[in-house]
């Protein structure tokens, strides 16, 4: 009996513990930053309250007929069979009610396919697991990709605050500018979505989509792909940070110095080992995922490249793997995703790493040479 009541304490003071853990869980909408988003959250909200008046309506009237009408208090039933005040009643009542519903809920959604007259536009490529941002006529381009630790996720690390929810290149817009936005997937249907801003839309391979937002205040705003896009699925975060004009300009500036830096180094001629220490940045954010850390692969899933028939055999095919990937299996084509150096760096990279040592590599020109 005591062991029995110690049992009960005890999954008592845990249940507790859950809900003190959990207390801080945001259990609505999140806080909105722009005219669209506050119009949803705001329709959400009178959807909401509409639902609880029925509600509360309905089950008042139910339980009363319940209590004050049930047949041990001597209570004897009615017999009739229609009323055609009720039914008009029960027609019209809930037309109103979903006029009044669909208005605002109409206005919001022609409001959120008002595209034309951008202050910016942003061409935004979906992959398997990452997102590629494209300034439009501004010539800078760079790729966003989950910068969460992997002994995070392998449980080896405690895991911070916004775990699954960091990329190391963010999107990077101006407050208060219309920001439009041309979405296109590289392979499967993805789905850019960031609840503060109101934005959710589907990226599908072979159509470019739009959308847009014009955010009200700065700060870092975190969303997620929400289309079941693969195995990765939970790996494909968004960021966005909202700057002011000053601090964005700045940012920009940086990005075309970036660019051009990029620019000169692809023309350069680089040792091996020189490609070497740069393929294992690329591998790192791109490959390591699957492929594993230390070349292994996942066994039966991903196939290992330490000692693989690619990375050991001959230059040519390892180069048109990369490049071209392999159609009916995870290992995506990185031609579109990565520059000549980045290619030349990561093939180079996985043959002279782990147990792979053939001496040879691969230069940015060999690159670019197949891209003609």
């Amino acid at each position: 009996m005591m062991s029995k009541l110690i049992r009960m304490v005890g999954g008592v003071m845990l249940g507790l513990s859950s809900v003190a853990a959990n207390a801080a869980y945001q259990l609505n909408l999140q806080t909105p930053n722009s005219t669209i988003a506050t119009q949803i959250y705001n329709l959400h909200m009178l959807i909401l309250w509409v639902c609880v008046v029925i509600f509360v309506v309905v089950f008042s009237a139910l339980f009363y007929s319940l209590l004050k009408h049930r047949k041990s208090v001597g209570h004897k039933a009615a017999h009739f069979h229609e009323s055609t005040t009720v039914e008009i009643a029960w027609t019209v009542i809930p037309f109103i009610i979903l006029i009044v519903m669909a208005f605002p809920a109409t206005k919001t959604m022609i409001q959120m396919r008002d595209t034309p007259n951008p202050d910016m536009t942003v061409k935004v490529t979906a992959y398997q697991w990452k997102w590629e941002y494209d300034y439009q006529k501004d010539g800078v381009k760079y790729m966003s990709v989950l910068s969460t630790p992997q002994d995070q996720i392998d449980n080896k690390a405690p895991k911070d605050e916004h775990y699954l929810l960091e990329v190391d290149n963010p999107l990077v817009v101006p407050v208060g500018k219309k920001v439009r936005l041309l979405l296109q997937a590289n392979d499967v249907i993805h789905s850019w979505s960031m609840p503060a801003f109101g934005v959710k839309q589907d990226a599908i391979p072979g159509f470019i989509k739009d959308t847009w937002f014009r955010a009200d205040r700065t700060g870092t705003y975190r969303g997620q792909c929400s289309e079941l896009c693969g195995k990765g699925h939970g790996f494909m975060p968004i960021v966005v940070e909202v700057k002011d004009q000053a601090d964005y300009d700045k940012w920009f500036e940086e990005q075309k110095t970036k660019v051009a830096s990029a620019a000169a180094d692809a023309g350069k001629e680089y040792t091996a080992d020189e490609l070497k220490a740069k393929g294992e940045a690329v591998f790192t954010a791109n490959c390591a995922a699957c492929h594993q850390a230390n070349g292994k692969g996942i066994p039966g899933t991903i196939p290992a490249l330490d000692g693989s028939k690619i990375a050991t055999g001959p230059k040519d095919a390892h180069i048109n793997r990369v490049m071209n990937g392999k159609p009916g299996t995870a290992m995506a084509a990185f031609a579109a995703q990565l520059s000549d150096l980045e290619i030349a760096s990561v093939i180079t990279y996985e043959r002279n790493s782990w147990g792979n040592h053939d001496g040879d590599f691969v230069a940015p020109s060999e690159i670019k040479a197949l891209r003609k």
